[in-house]
């Protein structure tokens, strides 16, 4: 059984959270709201929800205490949710996926479930309570939704005849080529962030280029308005161990980055780009990049309409 770490809550929200909404000047409201939205169980219509996705994704440490995001895939269902305080995933993650290994009772795992067709997402974080051969049960601790900004549409397409994937991994200085041209290109990404005893996995989009990637493995991007939750923020200052999932659609490469995360409050970065309230700066320390791993594939179909008022990098 893996060792939690308690993290102090005041009311719905942990420390770092609160700093970052006090800093946002949103801290008195985001408590009346949080006590509403962020439960210890799911509600009918998230029970409902997770069961229609053919992907889930995942956050999670790894045995060294480093943070990754992943994803899991199967045909609708896979995912259930036999009462209101579990989920039931029918599915393993793959003997190369940088978190495989933890998936176990008593680990905690955060997760989001994201229905591109609709822009529909819901989070629930929790721990491992049992694994066998077929999957794993989540136990919830913490469960709510998320507004539909910055989502773009996307519709599954037939995906070509399976290849055999190709793995590389590393440190952060040895991103390959095309690992940072897709990192360049992309319009989405997930996020891992962990905080005492809770980890949490969490969704990022603006238009293609609004991550930077320089050689060395120092990402950066913007952060736009959201909900006034501040979780991945608020993990980051807690913690600034993070993972980050990047996704070619069309191809089905999968590349994981884990480091450690930074947030820019303000200054020339952040003044520069169109619609930024901050920057968040990123510097890789290891990488796998999993290259035609994915068997689903996916077109886009319409960017949110929310981007029309954000940038990118040059």
């Amino acid at each position: 059984m893996d060792t939690h770490r308690s993290m102090p809550r005041a009311g719905a929200f942990h420390a770092g959270e609160i700093a970052a909404q006090e800093r946002a000047g949103v801290r008195m409201q985001m408590e009346r709201i949080g006590a509403i939205a962020l439960r210890d169980y799911m509600p009918q219509q998230h029970r409902d929800f997770f069961p229609l996705l053919p992907m889930l994704f995942v956050g999670a440490r790894d045995d060294e205490d480093d943070v990754w995001a992943s994803t899991l895939w199967g045909e609708p269902g896979f995912v259930q949710s036999p009462d209101p305080v579990s989920l039931r995933i029918g599915a393993r993650l793959q003997r190369d996926d940088p978190i495989a290994s933890v998936i176990r009772p008593g680990h905690a795992l955060g997760c989001l479930g994201l229905q591109f067709e609709t822009r529909r997402r819901n989070r629930v974080n929790g721990v491992v309570g049992s694994a066998d051969a077929e999957g794993f049960t989540l136990d919830v601790w913490q469960s709510f939704g998320n507004c539909a900004k910055y989502i773009q549409t996307r519709e599954r397409i037939d995906p070509p005849a399976q290849r055999n994937p190709v793995v590389t991994m590393g440190d952060g200085k040895l991103l390959p080529d095309a690992a940072r041209t897709l990192i360049r290109q992309c319009d989405t990404f997930f996020i891992a962030s962990a905080a005492g005893d809770t980890v949490d996995v969490s969704h990022r989009g603006g238009r293609p280029g609004f991550v930077q990637a320089d050689a060395d493995g120092v990402l950066m991007w913007p952060d736009f308005q959201g909900n006034n939750f501040f979780n991945t923020i608020g993990n980051l200052l807690v913690d600034a161990r993070a993972g980050l999932l990047f996704i070619d659609f069309e191809q089905g490469h999968l590349l994981h980055l884990s480091g450690h995360a930074e947030v820019v409050w303000e200054g020339p970065r952040v003044e520069g780009f169109a619609g930024a309230k901050r920057m968040l700066r990123f510097i890789t320390e290891r990488h796998v990049f999993r290259q035609g791993v994915l068997p689903l594939r996916w077109a886009l179909r319409e960017p949110s309409p929310h981007l029309e008022a954000t940038g990118r990098f040059a």
